[in-house]
């Protein structure tokens, strides 16, 4: 077990959406550092299979260990919903998912609750099984959103056919009159903007970034780990363009960060589909 104050915290993703956590962290706790991985030369995870999500954390959680972490976050919703579990049990350092932490907050909100998220995750009814335990009246509502994370780390964010995509997917939400929408892609924070203004002022929206890093912090108190001394500068790895990650980071950082490519063993390139997927019922 880790037992040193001062190591870092391991975040990752498949591109810039666990920025949204990672900024939460800082909020939260500025005295802890971070290490950032991005795997982007093999996003979207939102398509991929099962199988070859565990495969891509089983790498990366073993190049985080190496790096001497203290703890990882998951700061991706289809990581959490379709790894986790069994990689909890495979690793021994605590290893925190977005999915209990947006669910517990999204049940104190509401009773009629959307879920918008990668079709992975939505597929999963990862969202779906953590609300019902915690509150089995609640009613859950999952649509899958392809098209979202590539809009946004092609910095496509603010164009009208963005939101044309976004009004698209959350009709069929609204249409169910849901009184709370949860982020279910840590991506999708990135349009705050866009999504506040086609959703009703009455619709309260969760974003797990915010929950989890209040998780983290607790985790951290109960196990003596909490760094009280200054952070050091937070390191960034990405599998694929490191400049590319940079130039489209600076927007929510509020600088150009130095980044780092690491090299993660070379999978075959499949194609996604751009069509929306349906409501799940």
């Amino acid at each position: 077990m880790v037992r040193n104050q001062n190591l870092r915290i391991g975040l990752f993703d498949s591109g810039v959406g666990g920025l949204t956590v990672l900024r939460q962290i800082y909020r939260r706790m500025p005295n802890e550092s971070a290490l950032y991985f991005g795997d982007t030369a093999r996003l979207p995870y939102g398509t991929r299979s099962s199988e070859e999500i565990l495969e891509f954390v089983r790498e990366i959680l073993d190049w985080m260990s190496g790096q001497g972490v203290k703890m990882i976050i998951m700061a991706c919703n289809t990581s959490s919903a379709l790894a986790l579990e069994t990689v909890r049990e495979e690793y021994g350092i605590p290893i925190l998912g977005l999915i209990l932490p947006g669910a517990r907050a999204a049940v104190q909100q509401g009773k009629r609750i959307g879920v918008i998220a990668t079709p992975a995750t939505a597929s999963s009814n990862a969202y779906r099984q953590a609300i019902q335990e915690i509150d089995p009246t609640a009613e859950v509502w999952q649509v899958g959103c392809p098209e979202f994370v590539m809009l946004i780390e092609s910095n496509q964010i603010y164009t009208p056919y963005t939101r044309q995509v976004a009004q698209h997917y959350l009709q069929p939400l609204l249409d169910r009159k849901i009184d709370t929408l949860i982020y279910g892609c840590t991506h999708y924070r990135h349009l705050d903007r866009v999504f506040r203004s086609i959703l009703p002022a009455s619709v309260k929206i969760i974003d797990p970034a915010e929950h989890i890093a209040i998780a983290a912090e607790q985790e951290l108190e109960l196990m003596g780990l909490k760094n009280n001394g200054q952070p050091l500068t937070t390191r960034f790895y990405v599998s694929g363009s490191s400049q590319q990650f940079a130039r489209l980071s600076q927007q929510w950082l509020g600088c150009i960060p130095q980044v780092e490519k690491i090299y993660m063993r070379e999978l075959s390139n499949f194609s996604i589909t751009l069509n929306p997927q349906p409501l799940d019922n």
